[in-house]
């Protein structure tokens, strides 16, 4: 949250339960290498870039430049301060929040696609492979998209449709399907994708990357009612005969790799919804302190202040739980198997709040929240995004779900 922020003695990032003490001078510079990247390169420029439905694709290599589009990868391909080896998720979580604060989480969608289309790679892919494509994507030269989901299989990755079956030589894979909700993926170089090579259930199924242009791939672009800045894509596989080597891993290594892919993906997505809805109510605040209504400002409506005192109770309450998970995790893979129904349910409540908050400062504003510019803008575009995120990376019902299951009821 900016410096003069109208709420900050009650959610300072670094006042919240959990936190005393775990941010050292290294978090606090990296949040000010991001900060600093948002208010220049993206502030000015969001609006506009709304209405034209993208950003410019070299945003990829000023991100890089700027210190933070690499942060968290390995230095031998690229990747900057903190690099794998210093960052822990104190720095995960300040990426993203400051990334959140835009209220446009298409541009986290689009710009980071390295965040969830890269680890596959680096964990089951060989060192050619690796050497192929690491370093241009995390520097932002090249992109590369997730293609996991699929139109008949939504959240349940385990019905994955798409196949890869070897020909009659046994040197390459023929794919055929289709993968849907692709963010990134009108733009991406590569595509990291999940295919059933075996039957059915989690083991028969396999990751590939795909080089953007290979015979038979189709990209798609998808109307969104949010997430404009996101190229959400429809990939289709129509014969795709690809070489045994684009296959990463062995046979059956896909659904591990997917899985952990998401609890990363879900607690980014958590993150973000929280921090717009901090945005909404930080507006939402500034603006009834100056709107009058019957001869008094706003927010001295009793009605207002409990509005308000409402949204900032469950934005702190998800922080903190936020911080909590956080706190038990040194490394992004730490987050594969014993914390994956708590991040799921941080995720609900974080797109719960986010929705509740996102309402109530719209009432705030009144109709200038329904307008696309002037001073509710943020809170009009935060609205739009309140679906994706309850839906993208795990629905709330698949996130409910899976906890009891981890809780074993």
């Amino acid at each position: 949250m900016a410096a003069g922020s109208e709420l900050r003695a009650f959610w300072d990032w670094d006042e919240l339960p959990g936190a005393p003490g775990k941010f050292t001078q290294s978090h606090k510079s990296f949040q000010a290498t991001c900060r600093a990247f948002v208010d220049t390169e993206i502030m000015p420029h969001v609006d506009q870039w709304e209405e034209d439905r993208g950003f410019p694709s070299s945003l990829h290599a000023t991100a890089y430049k700027a210190g933070m589009y690499g942060a968290f990868w390995p230095k031998k391909y690229g990747g900057t301060t903190p690099t794998e080896e210093e960052m822990d998720m104190y720095h995960y979580f300040i990426f993203y929040d400051e990334l959140a604060r835009p209220c446009a989480s298409g541009l986290y969608a689009s710009l980071v696609t390295h965040s969830i289309g890269l680890p596959p790679v680096m964990m089951l892919g060989s060192e050619a492979q690796k050497d192929m494509c690491a370093q241009a994507i995390i520097t932002g030269q090249k992109n590369v998209a997730l293609a996991v989901t699929e139109p008949g299989g939504g959240s349940d990755v385990a019905n994955v449709r798409t196949t890869a079956e070897l020909d009659s030589s046994g040197e390459f894979y023929i794919i055929n399907g289709q993968k849907t909700f692709i963010s990134g993926g009108m733009n991406a170089d590569y595509f990291t994708t999940g295919a059933r090579t075996g039957d059915n259930g989690n083991k028969g199924i396999s990751m590939f990357l795909l080089e953007k242009g290979t015979p038979g791939l189709k990209t798609t672009r998808l109307k969104t009612q949010g997430w404009h800045l996101s190229t959400t894509t429809l990939v289709t596989f129509d014969d795709v005969r690809v070489p045994v080597s684009s296959r990463l891993g062995a046979e059956g290594d896909g659904f591990k790799a997917i899985m952990r892919n998401f609890n990363n993906e879900r607690l980014a997505l958590a993150i973000t919804a929280n921090r717009q809805a901090r945005v909404c109510l930080d507006d939402a605040v500034r603006y009834a302190r100056s709107r009058k209504t019957f001869g008094k400002p706003l927010i001295s409506h009793q009605v207002i202040r409990h509005k308000v005192m409402e949204c900032a109770r469950t934005i702190m309450a998800t922080h903190a739980f936020q911080l909590t998970l956080i706190a038990q995790q040194k490394t992004r893979e730490e987050a594969s198997d014993h914390l994956a129904g708590s991040i799921a349910l941080c995720k609900v409540q974080s797109t719960k709040g986010f929705e509740f908050v996102a309402r109530e400062c719209s009432q705030i504003f009144g109709g200038k929240s329904y307008l696309r510019s002037g001073p509710g803008i943020m809170t009009e575009r935060a609205y739009r995004e309140v679906r994706v995120l309850a839906i993208g990376g795990g629905s709330e019902e698949i996130m409910l779900d899976l906890a009891a299951r981890q809780a074993k009821l």
